[in-house]
């Protein structure tokens, strides 16, 4: 049940659903269910989301999730399906003369369940049909999301910023991915760049995670493809940086130009929005001095000796502004992250 003031979205999901949507396969970021299956209403939400990965292989068997697909399907709400999801559609019957794409080895389903196959070409490719938007794998989730976005009646405006993302090897997965593939489906110009790397280069990452450790641990994530040269940027070209956290910013922040880039952006008092272990090159650029924030805990004693003011990431979901700059603790605080990159840069969503 929508309003003109929010739009409620469901997504199914189950074990081994692709962390953030031939692939290699590890282990990824575990994901906090916020919803009891048996409570879904499907009156109640405006549209429908189903990742990839491995789960569809098995939701498809499930008449429960089958249901629930149909009524979507039968409402005419917005479905939104990439990967192996669109195994899922073909299981509920919902995909006969529909255009849709998919990851390709799903292919032979979609045809058989009389859909009109569209290749991928590029692997970002999307594709729209009636109330139907599919993707093929994660890197079309910045068309992806705003074909859903789009669907469900939503309008963005101010969002034509240019944006720099400060990259490097095993910075952590979700902190890079997530707000940049989000800032672009907004309509941003996105550049990532990382000293000594070039336009599509790739630099690993990280996933940290919380696993009821003392601290977080740690597993090889994604790669992650540059877009920019980092011999190029021109601060005065942008309206934002962004500094992801994870293993990165230990050795970024002993890069004399990486420091000499923040602090500019901060003597022209442009937004700079860092999280979890990004606040190290924040304290080395010397720019923390009498300015509240946040990070990652074990970061507080860089904070703590560069002048800034230590603010408890209580929750760690927890995020704080303090002028230009806006700190997070770790990617579980995304949605305050992203929110609080928007307000700062004058880009709103309607409905």
């Amino acid at each position: 049940m929508g309003s003109e003031a929010h739009k409620f979205v469901l997504m199914i999901c189950g074990d081994y659903v692709e962390d953030y949507e031939t692939y290699s396969e590890l282990r990824g970021h575990y994901f906090v269910l916020t919803a009891s299956f048996d409570d879904i209403d499907a009156s109640m939400y405006d549209g429908l989301v189903v990742p990839g990965g491995r789960a569809p292989e098995y939701l498809a068997l499930n008449e429960s999730v089958l249901k629930l697909v149909k009524q979507f399907s039968d409402s005419n709400k917005p479905i939104a399906s990439i990967c192996h999801g669109q195994l899922i559609l073909a299981g509920a019957g919902i995909l006969k003369e529909k255009t849709c794409t998919a990851y390709p080895a799903v292919k032979p389903v979609i045809v058989a369940a009389g859909a009109v196959w569209k290749d991928p070409e590029p692997i970002s490719t999307c594709f729209v049909d009636g109330n139907l938007i599919t993707g093929a794998a994660w890197p079309g989730h910045p068309e992806f999301i705003s074909l859903f976005v789009k669907a469900l009646g939503v309008k963005v405006t101010g969002s034509d910023k240019r944006i720099l993302f400060l990259c490097g090897d095993f910075m952590e997965d979700y902190e890079v991915m997530v707000p940049f593939q989000a800032l672009q489906a907004l309509g941003c110009s996105v550049d990532a760049v990382c000293p000594g790397k070039n336009i599509g280069d790739n630099c690993p990452t990280a996933i940290h995670d919380f696993e009821g450790d003392q601290t977080y641990s740690e597993k090889l994530g994604h790669n992650f493809s540059l877009n920019a040269n980092f011999e190029d940027v021109m601060v005065e070209n942008y309206d934002a940086l962004v500094i992801p956290g994870g293993r990165a910013p230990e050795y970024l922040a002993l890069n004399e130009k990486v420091l000499s880039i923040v602090k500019q952006f901060e003597e022209k008092k442009k937004l700079i929005a860092s999280i979890c272990h990004g606040q190290q090159i924040l304290a080395a650029a010397d720019i923390l001095k009498g300015k509240r924030c946040t990070a990652y805990p074990a970061v507080k004693l860089n904070v703590l000796l560069s002048g800034g003011e230590w603010l408890e990431p209580e929750p760690i979901t927890t995020c704080f502004r303090d002028g230009n700059l806006v700190t997070a603790a770790a990617w579980p605080a995304h949605p305050q992250f992203i929110s609080q990159i928007m307000e700062s840069l004058g880009i709103k969503v309607s409905f």
